[in-house]
Formats: structure tokens, sequence, C-alpha cells
């Protein structure tokens, strides 16, 4: 026992009066190690639950990377302790350092203040769909600097937080799991009104990814300079593939319109001349 106390008191090296001895490393080993079994045992009681909705998953998602984070920064502030780094001394010793430090790193600390009001906020959550800098994506993981998002491409992008919480972006799927979209076509003058609506609502239903059927609506929304505007609007669930629905609706629309001989228009101009002889003509007369 006094041989096992002798080795724990063993000094690794020495600077100035300041020793490290084998017992501070073995103590920091064991807060890491403890710090992360804990993690471990949150998280699996945060995600015991396997039926669970996505919004209810990111929920927890967020509340699990606050706790995370908050336990690594008090896990880390006792290892320093357990060494003999008085954090507070530290902390009041290296102001003009950290300033300076802030000021060289002002974006990155501006994106990690960003995720923490995302994560404590939770406005945006894992697998809603959003609109940021002209780019859809389902967000995958929500990260203290950065989150993580899959295009419609299916590529990763990699989105500063601060993009988030300081522009414009438009989240699909924060109030309700369906969303309503439009497809606009105009069709030649002439054609009955009424059976372009029909058609419009019929080519809306006989898409499997069309949510609630009864809310398929065609609109006339106006007299264009060569066509009669059309809209058709239709709610869908499939709201990070939209375009690909979009598209199989407008094939469905081109058949059906060929079928039943309807036109789509297209920008048409008439040019009338007038010949410099019949002109003269009319002078003399």
């Amino acid at each position: 026992m006094r041989t096992f106390q002798n080795m724990l008191d063993q000094v690794i090296f020495t600077v100035g009066n300041y020793s490290l001895k084998v017992h501070m490393v073995a103590m920091v080993l064991l807060i890491i190690i403890g710090t992360g079994i804990l993690l471990w045992i949150v998280k699996k009681a945060l995600f015991r639950k396997t039926d669970v909705n996505d919004h209810e998953r990111g929920n927890i998602h967020a509340v699990y990377q606050i706790i995370r984070y908050v336990v690594w920064i008090g896990a880390f502030g006792l290892a320093l302790e357990t060494i003999g780094v008085k954090v507070t001394l530290l902390l009041a010793g290296s102001a003009a350092l950290l300033v300076g430090i802030g000021l060289g790193l002002q974006q990155t600390f501006n994106d990690i203040i960003s995720g923490f009001i995302l994560l404590t906020e939770r406005s945006i959550k894992i697998g809603d769909v959003l609109e940021v800098d002209g780019n859809v994506v389902k967000i995958q993981t929500i990260g203290l600097r950065t989150s993580k998002g899959l295009n419609t491409d299916d590529i990763s992008i990699i989105i500063p937080n601060s993009l988030i919480t300081t522009s414009k972006v438009i989240n699909w799927s924060h109030q309700n799991d369906k969303t309503r979209f439009r497809i606009d076509v105009g069709v030649a003058y002439g054609s009955d009104v009424d059976q372009v609506i029909r058609i419009l609502e019929d080519c809306a239903l006989a898409h499997p990814d069309v949510y609630d059927r009864e809310l398929a609506e065609g609109r006339l929304m106006g007299f264009g300079s060569s066509s009669l505007d059309f809209q058709l609007l239709f709610f869908s669930k499939n709201i990070f593939r939209i375009g690909s629905v979009k598209s199989d609706i407008r094939r469905i629309i081109v058949r059906k319109f060929s079928e039943h001989d309807i036109t789509i228009a297209f920008p048409q101009l008439d040019v009338h001349m007038k010949s410099e002889g019949t002109a003269a003509s009319k002078g003399k007369s």
C-alpha cells in the first residue's frame, strides 16, 4: 500500500515551484472517463423512448447538446483545478489576452453564441427543412459552432450558426409537417376555363405525395398578354423532395392538356407590315 502511495506521489516533472504528480494525471483521466460515462447515461435516459417523432427527437437532441457542453466545461475546469491550476486566477490574469483572442476570433464566438441560441430557443430542430442563403437543406445536426444539413442533391452542407440566426431563414416544417405549394401555367385564350381548372385539380390528385386532396385547388389568376394564367395549389408532406413532386405533376398536366386539346400558351407578338407603295398611293388619293 505504501509502495502504491509512493507511486501516486511520484513527480513527473517540475517547473519552478510547480510539480505535476502521477495522482494528478490519474485524477484527470478519471474525470474524463467519468464525464464520458455520465453523458452516456444521460443520452440513454433522454433517448430511451423509441416512439417519438422527428420534432420531439430534435427537441431531445437540443437538450442533450446543452447538457453535454455544460458538463464538459465543468469537467475541464475541474481537471485544471486538479492539476493545481486556479481557474479564477487564470481568467483574471489573462483578461487582456482573452480580449485580444476575442477580437481575432470574433466570428467564431459569434457562431458559438448563435449555436447556444439555436439549442436553447429551439426554433430550428433536427429534421427541419430550411431555405438558407438560397439553398434548401434538411438539418442533420446542430453543433456549437456549425450545423450540418443535407441539400436536395444529397450533398452535406456545413452552415455557420450565425448565418441561421442573423439572416432570413424559411423553415418549411416549423408549424406543420405539410406545406402548400404552387404550380403556375398559362393556356391559350379561348380555352374552357372550368375545364382547365378541373384538369389541374385532377392532375394534383393523381400524385400520391399530394396531402389532403380536398384542399387541392385550381385558380384563374389573371389575363396575361399571351395567355390565361392559372395556378394549381396543393399540400404535400414531401417538403424536402418537392421539386421532384412538382416535376411529376407538370408532366401529368402536359399529358392531360394534350388529351383535351388545351394549348399551353407561349409569348406571341403580332406585327403589321405597311408597304411604302401602299402608303404613297393612299396619300395621292
